[in-house]
């Protein structure tokens, strides 16, 4: 276990390092997604009302999250295998498990502040009074978790240049037709079942519910699909990393 923690701190430094100038960049560009869709969207509106106030604040952090994870994180990684940098690290004798968990530890870190500061915004912008309940952190770890290894099982599994058009393509989906910052009753029928089987929806039901405190208590759902992705998304990512060429 001693082992295990110092190759972990040592990859969680080297990767820092390795990202220096790239990390600021992806968090000023969260931060300035997270901020824009709170401001931005409530200009397309000629009028918004309570709820359309809350899904905006609540959804712009969970399309933050969503954007490092699913867009940023693989194509960072996707690039690696390009440069042979991927291929460098399944040869460092330390653990796998090790280098994926100061991976996600790296992009968990990048996420935070534009998180904070889109809600900050929220609250200031529409003068919202949020009843935050305890299960706040683990559902935004959960949501930022389940998007990163779902990013990282693309990114591990599929060629760069595909990864990339994933990556870019799910961004569109999560932005334009998810039920993120609207109700999902405005889809149509079918695409809501999807969306009962894809993350999205949980994504923003667990922050939105973290958030607010509803009167019959925050439901566990959509915790145990986003357990279930990030589980799959780790299995995948794992599999990939210790295959033997």
């Amino acid at each position: 276990m001693r082992s295990w923690l110092r190759s972990y701190l040592l990859l969680v430094r080297w990767t820092a390092l390795r990202m220096r100038f790239l990390l600021p960049l992806f968090l000023i560009i969260q931060t300035f997604l997270a901020v824009g869709i709170v401001i931005g969207f409530a200009y397309l509106m000629p009028e918004v009302d309570p709820a359309t106030a809350l899904y905006l604040s609540t959804g712009a952090p969970t399309l933050g999250l969503i954007t490092i994870g699913m867009v940023m994180a693989p194509q960072v990684v996707a690039e690696a295998k390009a440069q042979g940098t991927f291929a460098y690290n399944r040869t460092l004798p330390v653990p796998r498990t090790a280098v994926l968990a100061a991976d996600l530890t790296t992009w968990l870190v990048t996420g935070l502040p534009g998180l904070v500061l889109g809600l900050v915004t929220a609250i200031i912008r529409f003068d919202l009074h949020l009843h935050v309940s305890w299960l706040v952190v683990p559902a935004m770890l959960l949501v930022a978790l389940s998007a990163t290894t779902i990013g990282f099982a693309l990114a591990y599994a599929l060629p760069p240049t595909v990864t990339n058009l994933v990556s870019q393509a799910l961004i569109f989906v999560s932005l334009m037709f998810s039920p993120i910052n609207f109700p999902a009753d405005r889809l149509p029928g079918w695409l809501q079942a999807i969306h009962h089987v894809l993350p999205f929806e949980h994504m923003a039901n667990a922050v939105r519910d973290a958030l607010t405190s509803p009167p019959g208590g925050v439901p566990l759902l959509p915790f145990a699909v986003l357990a279930a992705w990030s589980i799959a998304g780790l299995v995948i990512t794992l599999r990939v990393m210790t295959r033997r060429e």
